[in-house]
């Protein structure tokens, strides 16, 4: 990712305990940013620095980054500790600025896209078969924010003005799609269309969506563009119009116990979204024989089932993270084709903390977007 010199020089500060000041001596810069300088504590603009281009590097100008539930998951270290100052952001859509001099996949001007992350060892079993959020090499996948490069310095992530990022861990965000409702699909819209193609929705296929946010209102579209039959479990009618116009068939109240006895071996395809404590043998019940239930949404505690939910119809529960590189970009390009992108609130970039608050209390339909010319 970088050349030798730089490689060695940030090596040698390493040893020194200052990796990121190394960069700024191997040529590197600084960016405006908004960072968490500390667990759970408000975000703050602040600068960070950028690693200088290596030979196949670009430097992304950074249009827009959505906001995630799993940045504020991070910053609050509901996951595990994290690395402060964190610039959070995997939801990125920007224009490509400059590119390093072996480049190839790339110009000055194209319009490009980062999700997860942004490195892998690109020689498993798993990386060598496009799958690289599985990454079982080294320390594995490389993500966008709250990790360490190869360089050995810490990786931050789009809340910030730009980007240095590896040319092969970069998307084309194709015309068709406006950049700040694409940057959602980065993140949210490939963690739904992953499972969604993984396990078939389609014509003849029907699938529910266990939650309508940032997550479940792109996977009623994708699903719906797919030719699914969709129909919406939540905890309220609430958000029922929304789905609707969303494109579900259906849309049903998860607090209503009559939906888990009409809907009983229903569903081929349930993809759940959310993060909350749910009875996973209820919504098992909602399969069909050999139906799929699919979690893709992260609950801080452990879920238990009742083994006969899997045994009785010989249903299957797996789960599903985001996508690799080939999938994510194959599912912009589907989103292109049908008119796809994320329902947005586009904020400036001191409204970051306002809006963290807003996700806590699902008060957002259904996904900001950070204007970064704000920063």
């Amino acid at each position: 990712m970088t050349n030798t010199t730089v490689t060695d020089t940030i090596h040698t500060n390493a040893e020194a305990g200052d990796v990121e000041a190394a960069r700024t001596e191997a040529g590197g810069s600084t960016v405006a940013a908004y960072a968490a300088p500390a667990p759970k504590a408000p975000l703050e603009r602040t600068t960070v620095p950028r690693r200088a281009l290596g030979a196949h590097d670009i430097l992304i100008d950074i249009a827009y980054a959505g906001i995630c539930h799993s940045d504020i998951h991070q910053v609050a270290e509901d996951w595990g500790p994290g690395i402060f100052p964190m610039v959070p952001g995997h939801e990125i859509a920007g224009v490509v600025g400059e590119v390093g001099p072996e480049v190839t996949r790339w110009a000055v001007g194209d319009r490009v896209g980062v999700g997860c992350f942004v490195d892998s060892c690109r020689e498993c079993d798993s990386c060598r078969a496009g799958l690289q959020q599985y990454c079982t090499g080294g320390s594995g996948a490389v993500f966008t924010y709250n990790a360490v490069g190869r360089d050995g310095a810490p990786t931050y992530g789009g809340y910030a003005r730009q980007l240095v990022v590896d040319e092969n861990y970069a998307l084309r965000i194709p015309g068709a799609l406006p950049l700040d409702v694409a940057a959602p699909l980065l993140c949210a819209g490939i963690t739904l269309y992953s499972p969604l193609t993984r396990w078939g929705a389609g014509p003849g296929r029907k699938v529910a969506i266990v939650g309508l946010g940032g997550l479940g209102h792109l996977g009623v579209k994708i699903a719906r563009a797919k030719g699914a039959e969709v129909t919406v479990l939540s905890q309220s009618l609430r958000k029922r119009e929304d789905g609707l116009k969303l494109g579900a068939h259906d849309y049903r109240a998860t607090s209503d116990p009559a939906t888990f006895t009409e809907l009983a071996g229903t569903f081929d395809l349930i993809v759940n979204t959310v993060s909350a404590d749910l009875d996973l043998s209820g919504y098992l019940g909602l399969l069909r024989t050999d139906g799929t239930l699919v979690q893709v949404g992260a609950p801080e505690k452990p879920v238990s089932i009742n083994a006969h939910a899997l045994l009785v119809g010989r249903r299957s529960l797996a789960g599903s993270m985001i996508g690799g590189l080939p999938e994510t970009q194959e599912m912009l390009d589907f989103c292109a084709e049908h008119g796809i992108g994320a329902e947005i609130e586009l904020i400036r970039a001191e409204q970051i903390n306002e809006a963290y608050d807003r996700v806590l209390a699902s008060d957002v339909r259904y996904r900001f977007v950070i204007d970064t010319a704000t920063i």
